[in-house]
């Protein structure tokens, strides 16, 4: 009993998915009156969460993930609905 290894259980997503936060995000943006493709395209380049205002807390959602991830989406989507 003593070589027992501790198993990892998960229960859902601790973190929200890529494409709420991406949609909510740009719905705050377009809110206060900023352009999400501007914006976001300027968080990914440079990392500055100052591109992405804090109205409906759009800065901490985008920046509770991975930027690799949020390209990620943003890369999966666009492939899967190329015409």
């Amino acid at each position: 009993m003593d070589n027992q290894k501790t198993m990892m259980f998960s229960f859902g997503e601790d973190k929200p998915k890529a494409d709420v936060v991406i949609r909510e995000s740009a719905a705050a943006m377009r809110e206060k009156g900023y352009n999400p493709i501007n914006q976001l395209v300027g968080y990914l380049l440079s990392g500055d969460p100052a591109y992405v205002t804090s109205h409906k807390d759009a800065r901490s959602k985008i920046r509770s993930l991975e930027r690799d991830d949020l390209l990620d989406e943003l890369v999966r989507f666009y492939l899967e609905h190329e015409k």
